[in-house]
């Protein structure tokens, strides 16, 4: 599939031309002819014979950037002076920053802020801790915590290089959620040493999200933390995928007017997100599975399976079919992709059957080309912005904290997965609802405290209320 020219590879040229003439129309003219998109055109400075122009326009990728600078540089007049790449200007110095809640603006904020009065805050948590919670930060904070070992699409890059990932998250926290969330970046990918790190950084936080850890890791970190922590662990590449996936499936059968339990589905990947969507569709009611992976269908007979695809193996594939994923693909009514791209062609979707629901979700190029898979399927989503049906992890993880914290829960359960995914699918209304249509914009006003409501109410949570002081203050 050809790339299309995107705001995330997008520059702004500074350069200069003549005055006068035809060289901006002649500019705008060799940045399209060069399949480049221009955004803005800004005059910074101007005199009798020069122009100086900011010129901002999309591209495809770097290498294709670099094209549209020397397309600009070949029309007659132009100097090019500095190219910025806005993405790494927005970059710069990094995407968050702490604030306080309150102005220091004389020594009597001081001594209330920080010493002496703090004291008496410190000894009143001390002697109830569960008063961290109202006194401190904790209630409203989140640990982002990864070892970099499973980046995006990037693999393992590390923690330094993950961190523009993890601020990312922390602001998406923010915005959407009204979280603070913090990027904790470990060097190291020991399962062990993680556990005891998070283990020992919990307390001043009220939950863990976990963040691009490799399978099989990913699987034995979550479940120690979630064992010995009384704060929820969430490991969002695994649960926020599977509880976005379920909902746009949802919508997507009530698009096609198929009942959950009666589908046929095979899923690509048995991955992090592989598994917690399978496990998911489950609970959710689907009874036929198929999974395959980089060796071919997963079944009970397949030589080396690990403990994680030997679950699988035993609890999906009743037919025990052998055989390889485009043969499984046959008379399916739903496939799921989280693992590889260009797996598929048209022709292999034309065996599923009528009315198809095609989640091609690997990025950035997806299992099958979406225009190749719409051609045979009812519904088709992606992973990418620039296709309808963006299956998109930013429309649960923060509502899903948002509301684990107002419900103070110590653990995330499968009820609580279900309630986020029915509450997001039921942001689209019957009316809204088409095959273009089965998600909702992350920028949608209510996906956010629809989803954080219904996991404080599966949680057993109340809205949150006014906070009372705490048992030792003063009387006023």
């Amino acid at each position: 599939m050809t790339a299309l020219p995107s705001v995330s590879y997008s520059i702004t040229v500074r350069l200069e031309v003549p005055a006068g003439g035809s060289t901006v129309s002649k500019l705008t003219t060799a940045v399209e002819q060069a399949g480049g998109l221009v955004t803005a055109l800004d005059v910074t400075a101007s005199g009798h014979e020069r122009l100086r122009i900011d010129v901002t326009c999309a591209a495809a990728d770097t290498e294709h950037a670099g094209r549209l600078v020397e397309a600009m540089r070949a029309v007659p007049g132009v100097e090019i002076g500095r190219v910025s790449d806005r993405t790494f200007l927005m970059h710069l110095g990094g995407k968050i920053s702490m604030e306080a809640k309150h102005p220091i603006r004389n020594r009597d904020d001081l001594s209330m802020i920080y010493t002496p009065g703090v004291a008496r805050v410190c000894l009143a948590i001390a002697n109830n801790p569960d008063d961290a919670r109202r006194l401190t930060i904790k209630r409203n904070s989140v640990a982002v915590v990864t070892d970099g070992s499973a980046v995006l699409g990037l693999g393992n890059i590390g923690p330094k290089a993950a961190l523009p990932v993890m601020e990312g998250k922390a602001a998406l926290f923010k915005r959407f959620a009204g979280i603070d969330a913090w990027p904790l970046c470990l060097d190291t990918q020991d399962p062990d040493e993680i556990v005891s790190i998070v283990k020992a950084i919990a307390p001043g936080f009220a939950g863990i999200n976990l963040e691009d850890i490799s399978a099989p890791r990913c699987f034995e970190i979550e479940a120690r933390l979630r064992e010995e922590l009384d704060i929820p662990v969430f490991h969002d590449d695994q649960h926020g995928t599977a509880v976005v996936v379920l909902a746009a499936l949802y919508n997507a059968l009530r698009v096609v007017g198929k009942d959950i339990t009666s589908v046929r589905v095979v899923l690509s990947g048995a991955g992090a997100a592989g598994t917690a969507i399978l496990k998911l569709l489950l609970a959710a009611g689907v009874k036929d599975t198929v999974v395959a992976d980089i060796d071919g269908v997963i079944h009970p007979e397949r030589d080396g399976l690990s403990p994680e695809l030997r679950w699988i193996a035993e609890n999906t594939n009743a037919a025990k079919y052998s055989g390889n994923l485009k043969g499984a693909l046959s008379g399916a009514d739903v496939f799921i992709g989280v693992s590889a791209p260009n797996l598929l062609t048209g022709a292999d979707i034309a065996t599923m059957n009528d009315d198809a629901i095609v989640f091609a979700l690997a990025n950035p190029t997806p299992e099958v080309d979406p225009a190749e898979a719409g051609e045979h399927a009812a519904v088709v989503a992606t992973g990418r912005s620039d296709y309808p049906n963006q299956i998109n992890n930013v429309l649960v993880f923060p509502g899903v904290f948002r509301g684990l914290l107002d419900a103070q829960s110590s653990k995330v359960s499968v009820d609580m997965e279900l309630a986020a995914a029915k509450a997001l699918a039921g942001v689209v209304t019957d009316e809204e609802l088409n095959a273009t249509y089965i998600v909702p914009s992350v920028f949608h006003p209510e996906v956010h405290t629809r989803v954080a409501h219904a996991v404080r109410d599966a949680a057993g949570g109340k809205a949150p209320a006014h906070e009372s002081f705490p048992d030792d203050a003063p009387a006023l």
